[in-house]
């Protein structure tokens, strides 16, 4: 019988790396990666080695925004399982383009989930949508549940609220195994610069390194957020679409580690030998027009579905993201803009 086949789209990413690992380390699945041709393969280098030598992972170049390139990556790849992570996923960015991320969320999604409908019917599928999807919710909703309203309160979660409601109806239509995911603040090593945890842990690390003044800028740091690590993350994405998918469940998931974001940078500072150094600096260009500022998830539904749970200390997931950081430095150095 041959092997299970996973499409992994936005392989390159934090969260899809750290899938294909996982993958490879715990199943016998042979996995399809998709990224752009442009695509940065760093997140790759553990695994680089098995991809030059077709060990059980391969990489075939698409975009969410070309049909044609979507439609020849699913039917090469003929997937059994789907884990539609790839986006345009930095909420600032959105604002400044709108439009190219309403394309590639939505239209990308449609494209995605066409293809499959049309060479892989059968296939099981994950559309990873967004806590954002949420955004401004009161106090008194909190926990949120999957039934609270979407607010959305960026370009990028609007065009997550249509990534999520497409993946749905994809589902009903279609009778297409279908799951959407609103996966809360999730971070670690390979999270990206442009996210407020990561950009604190790279400034402390450049600091380190005398590569900046002992200054982390910041943006809102009253934001509140509950942690999870990427690694628990892609373990909740396996049990998923194994632990019985349900055609059109969507699910909320998270950590179970609630602070503000200014705790998230005093224990990153706290971590550094320079701590007694470092000042914070507010910098307009880091603070939302409109900030989702009330990220607290109820996971039950998720958890009672699969029996999933979160196994990684907020303490770890934060240190492992600044050995991340003191690594690339120290290594890349003056490669890096302090943003």
């Amino acid at each position: 019988m041959a092997a299970r086949r996973a499409l992994i789209t936005g392989i390159t990413g934090m969260v899809g790396s750290h899938l294909a690992e996982y993958l490879l380390e715990c199943t016998d699945w042979d996995i399809v990666g998709m990224c752009r041709w442009r695509s940065a393969l760093d997140n790759l280098s553990g695994i680089i080695g098995r991809i030059n030598s077709g060990d059980r992972v391969s990489l075939l170049y698409g975009d969410l925004r070309d049909t044609i390139s979507i439609q020849n990556v699913v039917a090469k790849s003929k997937p059994d399982y789907v884990f539609h992570l790839a986006a345009q996923s930095f909420p600032r960015t959105s604002f400044d383009s709108p439009l190219d991320t309403m394309d590639t969320n939505i239209q990308g999604t449609v494209r995605v989930l066409d293809a499959l409908r049309e060479h892989a019917p059968r296939a099981v599928i994950h559309v990873c949508a967004s806590s954002e999807v949420f955004g401004r919710v009161p106090r008194e909703k909190l926990p949120i549940n999957e039934e609270c309203a979407f607010h959305p309160a960026s370009p990028y979660a609007i065009s997550k609220v249509g990534t999520d409601l497409v993946g749905r109806f994809y589902a009903e239509a279609y009778g297409m195994t279908v799951m959407t995911t609103r996966m809360f603040t999730h971070t670690g090593p390979r999270r990206g610069d442009v996210f407020a945890e990561s950009t604190f842990a790279k400034q402390i690390a450049m600091i380190e390194g005398s590569l900046i003044p002992a200054v982390v800028k910041v943006g809102n740091l009253q934001s509140l957020r509950t942690i999870a690590d990427v690694r628990d993350a892609v373990r909740a994405y396996f049990m998923l679409v194994t632990v019985k998918p349900t055609a059109g469940a969507y699910y909320n998931i998270g950590g179970s580690h609630t602070c503000t974001i200014k705790d998230v940078l005093d224990s990153l500072i706290s971590f550094s030998p320079r701590k007694g150094e470092i000042r914070i600096e507010v910098d307009p260009d880091r603070l939302r027009p409109i900030d989702a500022d009330l990220q607290v998830p109820d996971t039950s539904k998720f958890r009672a579905h699969t029996g999933w749970t979160p196994e990684i200390p907020y303490e770890k997931t934060l240190h492992d993201l600044l050995e991340y950081w003191r690594y690339r430095v120290s290594t890349e150095g003056n490669r890096f803009l302090a943003r």
